[in-house]
């Protein structure tokens, strides 16, 4: 049966999944407004920090408040409400809930939910990819041996990049590039939360109407959330990373088969087999037409002249060798998709995207001159933009993993453009996520991507 037929045998047998989400913010919202939309599914409980501005934003995306008045998830069980609170170890915890999306975007907060999750035998979508990016390989290591399931959440573009590999090499196509779009220009990695609304075309009352966190989009635009999911692919894929960083080529959709290429076949890429991430604005700050913004892609190349000649007998559109083919979605939905996620882990035990190896890494690299006694402010901040860079590479230096770089002091001078490494700052080694950063670089070190 398809995934939609055993939602609705589910909902015949009022046997519903039973959901947990952690985090309502905006992500975790547009989840929240596909729920009561999609058959077989049951929404138990939601934490957050904020219970009050978690239960406003379930009104705002359809709920009625008398569904959210439960006291207990046993309550909330019985009368087929909802649950709001402040303690996510109550629905981790709790033996009904079947599946966890964690949704905060707190990647040191994401490692603490992911690990409890897990040895409470819940599976967890990962929407804080951000945790994915510094440990996520050990974090599907540690799920296996719970017998459980973490995945990449659908919708995000990780997870939609994931699915076009999939589709591309079980059809039996090599794989020579995959990634997503982004409109970039260099100078977006000085970006800060105070710039970011003009680059985007928003004023900050627009912004603020639509509940716009400018540090998370500041994220975007900076390169570091192009870095991140770029680093969460490679690590699920197996694809290599640019030795020194995105390069973003720019790139209409008609374009993307063509710079998708190899260095030495006119394009792009240093060797076949890597992600990339298609720039929609020329180097001069032009607007390309028909760009992938806010797409994912997939080029995949023809062996033999048989397969070349199907690509021309039906049209697909090629770069002029006609050997070399671009899949790609224009456009994705966010956390209207990530159903799909939360049905698949749970009725067919497979994830959307889940990281098998330790290809890549995003480093924290200084956005201005760091000063000792300088705090760090992670991902979309003031102060460090995170750098994709080989896995190798990074372990080598001991490159500082962007996810880590939260609320933690600078102790030597750091120029402009620079990457830390771990002696350049301060860092508080009891949390569980740098405990499981340092397990990762111990058990993948000796199988990274040379």
């Amino acid at each position: 049966m398809s995934l939609y037929q055993q939602l609705l045998q589910r909902a015949a047998e009022q046997k519903p999944i039973r959901i947990g989400l952690i985090g309502a913010g905006k992500f975790g919202s547009m989840y929240l407004a596909q729920i009561p939309r999609t058959p077989g599914v049951q929404l138990v409980a939601v934490a957050d920090l904020m219970p009050a501005l978690a239960k406003q934003n379930l009104c705002n995306v359809g709920w009625d408040a008398t569904q959210l008045e439960a006291s207990s998830i046993d309550s909330a069980l019985r009368e087929r409400t909802c649950y709001v609170t402040d303690d996510w170890q109550a629905i981790v915890q709790h033996p009904a809930v079947d599946v966890v999306v964690e949704c905060t975007g707190n990647p040191i907060a994401a490692v603490e939910h992911c690990l409890r999750a897990f040895s409470e035998g819940k599976h967890v979508v990962n929407v804080t990819v951000e945790a994915d990016a510094f440990c996520g390989p050990l974090l599907a290591k540690k799920a296996r041996d719970a017998n459980v399931i973490y995945s990449l959440a659908f919708g995000d573009q990780p997870a939609l990049i994931c699915d076009l590999v999939d589709w591309a090499r079980t059809c039996g196509f090599p794989v020579v590039a995959a990634g997503r779009g982004h409109q970039w220009l260099p100078h977006y990695a000085d970006s800060t939360p105070e710039t970011v609304w003009n680059y985007y075309g928003l004023t900050t009352e627009q912004a603020k109407r639509g509940g716009l966190n400018p540090k998370m989009f500041n994220s975007f635009l900076d390169g570091s959330k192009p870095a991140i999911e770029s680093t969460a692919v490679a690590n699920a894929t197996g694809l290599a990373v640019p030795s020194n960083g995105l390069l973003y080529p720019p790139a209409s959709v008609e374009d993307i088969p063509v710079v998708t290429r190899p260095i030495s076949e006119g394009g792009h890429l240093e060797r076949k087999g890597m992600v990339e991430v298609i720039s929609s604005l020329e180097k001069d700050g032009r607007k390309i037409p028909y760009d992938i913004r806010m797409g994912v892609w997939v080029t995949v190349e023809a062996e033999t002249d048989y397969i070349k000649n199907c690509f021309e007998e039906y049209k697909a559109h090629t770069d002029p060798s006609g050997r070399y083919f671009t899949l790609y979605k224009r456009w994705h939905l966010i956390g209207l998709e990530v159903g799909l996620s939360v049905a698949s882990v749970a009725l067919r035990k497979e994830a959307t995207g889940v990281p098998y190896c330790w290809n890549a890494d995003v480093i924290a690299t200084a956005k201005r001159d760091l000063n000792p006694g300088d705090q760090l402010d992670g991902e979309g901040g003031y102060t460090v933009w995170g750098k994709l860079l080989p896995a190798k590479k990074s372990h080598s230096m001991g490159g500082l993993p962007l996810g880590l770089a939260h609320q933690i002091k600078v102790i030597r001078p750091v120029k402009k453009g620079q990457s830390l490494c771990w002696d350049d700052v301060l860092i508080d080694k009891t949390t569980d996520a740098y405990k499981i950063r340092m397990e990762m670089e111990q058990s993948f070190k000796g199988a990274i991507l040379s």
